[in-house]
């Protein structure tokens, strides 16, 4: 049973009002995908702030001590989550280190993100691990748009492209949103804005992902690299609008912080992911803020 709505905006940082002094834990142990996003650029260093890159992967039975080290230097830590630096259901890690935190930190918030691709067929193992929020990347539900923003998908061994590609996504997207949500679970939407692809087109994400299950939306400004490097990035007005258009529909969520996924610390106030993965010493024993 995942928690109840108002114990997560209590002590989620990245759902409630207490962002400054709630912790959360990142493991890199999904390094697979099985999608290709035009304006993804998955990375192993230690110094891009964003999506995607971490400075290293781990297994999922290491991940245990990193959490206990993690809790040393970071009392205010709630939360451990999942996020990369590939997909977590492209490969069973993920799943696998949330079996192992459930039964050795079971007071921890488990939060993870998925493309959804694989979502509905594994909808109910991600209900028996007991996650508590999940987070699903939906940048178009026309696949005529999503084709734009992805190149091809691995599905069942085998490639599509194109809008083929695009409709196979977005249909598991969906149907695997109104799966999980049926269990209760809280569930966030993320759309990643690319000015001219999808970006009049945010309002009917917004609703379709509202009318699925799904309590809360993230609009993310595009970074610009890899084949979308020559779009420019969102501006504020641009993201404002996005929002406002979305707002009729779902509680908006406004403070992302492109988190990596090697993420340790409170969300905008500090992070000691390189400490913690890279064994690296910091001046100072903790970091409470409380």
């Amino acid at each position: 049973m995942a928690l109840d709505e108002e114990t997560i905006y209590r002590e989620h940082p990245c759902f409630g009002p207490h962002k400054h002094n709630k912790g959360r834990i990142h493991l890199p142990v999904a390094p697979g995908c099985n999608i290709e996003c035009r304006f993804c650029d998955r990375k192993i260093n230690e110094s891009e702030n964003r999506p995607g890159v971490t400075s290293t992967v781990i297994k999922p039975e290491e991940s245990l001590e990193y959490i206990r080290r993690a809790l040393e230097r970071c009392p205010e830590l709630t939360v451990v989550g999942i996020a990369g630096p590939g997909d977590t259901l492209a490969t069973p890690y993920a799943l696998e280190t949330f079996r192992l935190v459930k039964k050795e930190f079971p007071q921890l918030i488990r939060c993870m993100s998925t493309n959804g691709l694989l979502l509905p067929e594994k909808a109910d193992e991600l209900i028996e691990v007991g996650i508590d929020t999940l987070t699903v990347t939906v940048n178009a539900v026309q696949p005529e748009i999503e084709a734009q923003l992805n190149n091809k998908i691995i599905y069942h061994g085998k490639i599509y492209t194109g809008v083929e590609a695009a409709k196979i996504l977005i249909h598991n997207q969906i149907e695997g949103i109104k799966k999980v949500a049926d269990s209760g679970m809280l569930i966030k939407v993320n759309t990643v804005l690319c000015p001219g692809i999808n970006d009049a087109h945010i309002e009917e994400i917004a609703y379709t992902v509202k009318d699925a299950g799904a309590h809360i939306y993230n609009i993310i400004p595009l970074i610009p690299q890899n084949e979308l490097r020559d779009l420019h990035a969102p501006s504020f007005t641009e993201l404002d609008n996005a929002r406002k258009a979305a707002y009729p529909y779902i509680n908006i969520f406004t403070h992302c912080a492109h988190c990596r996924a090697d993420a340790i610390g409170v969300p905008g106030e500090y992070d000691i992911g390189s400490e913690i993965y890279m064994g690296r010493v910091n001046t100072k024993e903790t970091f409470s803020h409380g």
